[in-house]
């Protein structure tokens, strides 16, 4: 999924970024994710590049977010999904996130913790334990 939307012709990626970014924030707002967080999963520097997104995204105004971010946005949307058909009780699935794990990609910390590296391989990982854990 996330190769698929990564992607996506450039033309297309204004239709997907509104759509994908408030999606994530929606997520972002279910882990109670702080706004550093966000900038560090969606690899954004500036807290100004963050809220000029998210409002247009808002007001859906068009926006376009570069391959990159889309990436990182429908990696979070896999891993999100995954979760909540393991862990189908939502407050568990959204502890979950929080919680510290003693499988060996966590180290003892927790999947967010993970995913805040600022490394897109990261949660590109995290995606890929989930799905296993699927079967």
């Amino acid at each position: 999924m996330a190769q698929a939307l990564a992607k996506t012709a450039p033309a297309r990626r204004p239709d997907l970024s509104g759509s994908g970014l408030r999606t994530f924030s929606n997520i972002a707002e279910r882990w109670s994710l702080s706004e550093q967080q966000q900038m560090k999963i969606l690899g954004v520097e500036s807290r100004s590049t963050l809220h000029s997104w998210k409002s247009k995204a808002k007001a859906r105004q068009q926006i376009k977010l570069g391959r990159d971010t889309l990436e990182r946005i429908s990696y979070v949307l896999g891993i999100y999904k995954a979760i909540n058909i393991l862990l189908p009780i939502a407050e568990r699935a959204d502890r979950w996130m929080h919680a510290p794990n003693d499988a060996p990609i966590f180290g003892g910390k927790s999947a967010l913790d993970r995913l805040t590296s600022g490394n897109v391989s990261d949660l590109f990982i995290v995606r890929q334990y989930l799905d296993a854990e699927r079967g």
